[in-house]
């Protein structure tokens, strides 16, 4: 029995009267969206309670989530440093993380991070499935589909709470892909694999094509599906084009077809797209998948930043989540240029996170704006512990007022004996 089962008989369960008392949401409102699809909190049914798990819930009405992406490369092999990474990403403040491992034995990293892990894992098996490929010295485009779907039951059986499956991308769209010239083609290493299987097999996406059995698989553990973004456009100059637009309605008829099965789904998207179109995206995704929580990949509103894409991607991600995005994955300084560290995780977890607030005001979910108000009149009151306390990252904060201290009591050096708020104080 899944969570939709429940929410449907009206039975809400300890995972879901836990979500409605953190995001301050009435459990009858909150049942009534996750049994319409609009909420998903990804848990698999095979993890015990824990008290220390943070369950997490994804959707219309909730604050703004976010995202942190880890995991080992063929060039960078270190379960150590990706737990570590796994533990910067928590402190920072991320709600779920995803182990995109694709070097090493991944299945003993993926366990790792899921009995390490005290917020729900995401993982992609088709990076599993295409690296089994390739120690057999065999090209991607001679993967078994059979290697896919155990691959996926593989990650759910090992307690996997949500995975990524690029089921959108199907022959029609290789068939638009091998027509239309992209500046940057395909970017998603799962959309990837299966566009060029595709086009060599000449045959329908398995993922696509059996997706009634991906359902009974997902059904089994309540995993959630993660409907991936594999045609998403790697630049501004590819976005919104007919490609991308075509695996979103496909993506938008495989959310109807899971919740007729009671499996949750969350949609993801979109990629690089200039910060002009970010609104009507959101707005046409929302409309044509009848509020499926969405789950961003930035966007990104420029390509020419690397080293600064953190930057590129909290920008499109705040416009995203105000206009009703969900769900921020991160994007760290690293993108576009080498496996990230754990400095590049933190900054990236916490440039999401200042994005989706941004939105969250906007939405006025929880009472956002409470928490600016209140930080505000500590900063009028020149009350830095208070402001260290609700800063939203605290460490930061403390860091950077031990660097100077100002000559003048309790103000800080950029003004001085000429603060502001000190001399309206005085007023």
């Amino acid at each position: 029995m899944t969570i939709i089962d429940l929410a449907k008989k009206n039975k809400p369960n300890s995972d879901m009267r836990q979500v409605a008392k953190t995001e301050n949401v009435d459990i009858k409102t909150l049942s009534a969206r996750i049994a319409a699809g609009a909420v998903s909190i990804p848990k698999n049914n095979l993890r015990k309670n824990n008290a220390k798990f943070k369950v997490t819930g994804i959707g219309k009405g909730l604050k703004t989530k976010v995202n942190a992406n880890i995991g080992t490369s063929p060039d960078r092999i270190s379960l150590q440093k990706e737990l570590e990474k796994l533990d910067t990403a928590i402190k920072a403040g991320a709600d779920t993380v995803m182990d995109l491992s694709t070097g090493g034995n991944l299945r003993k990293i993926r366990q790792a991070v899921i009995s390490h892990s005290t917020i729900p894992v995401g993982t992609v098996p088709i990076y599993e499935a295409g690296c089994e490929t390739k120690r057999k010295n065999k090209d991607i485009t001679q993967m078994d589909p059979e290697q896919m779907f155990e691959a996926i039951e593989r990650h759910a059986a090992d307690k996997v709470d949500f995975i990524t499956v690029h089921c959108g991308v199907t022959k029609k769209s290789a068939e638009i892909y091998q027509r239309q010239k992209r500046v940057c083609g395909v970017v998603s290493r799962g959309g990837a694999f299966l566009i060029k299987w595709i086009i060599a097999n000449n045959r329908e996406n398995p993922l696509y094509e059996q997706y009634d059995r991906l359902l009974d698989i997902a059904y089994k553990y309540d995993v959630t599906l993660s409907l991936g973004d594999g045609l998403r456009p790697g630049s501004i100059i590819d976005a919104s084009d007919k490609l991308q637009l075509s695996e979103l309605y496909t993506l938008a008829e495989l959310v109807m077809r899971a919740r007729k099965r009671n499996v949750q789904t969350i949609v993801e998207g979109p990629g690089h797209m200039p910060i002009n179109q970010i609104v009507d995206h959101i707005k046409l995704q929302k409309r044509i998948t009848k509020e499926a929580p969405y789950y961003l990949l930035g966007p990104l509103v420029t390509d020419v930043a690397p080293g600064y894409d953190h930057i590129t991607s909290a920008i499109g991600a705040g416009i995203a989540a105000s206009a009703g995005a969900d769900f921020i994955c991160y994007v760290t300084p690293a993108e576009h240029l080498r496996l990230p560290d754990n400095d590049d995780v933190r900054l990236g977890v916490i440039a999401s996170r200042i994005a989706g607030h941004a939105g969250d005001i906007v939405k006025n979910v929880h009472n956002a704006a409470d928490w600016d108000r209140e930080f505000s009149i500590a900063r009028k009151k020149l009350q830095w512990d208070k402001q260290q306390k609700l800063a939203l990252d605290p460490i930061k904060f403390a860091h950077e007022r031990k660097k100077y201290h100002s000559s003048t009591k309790n103000v800080c050096t950029m003004c001085g004996q000429f603060c502001s708020m000190r001399e309206t104080n005085d007023i």
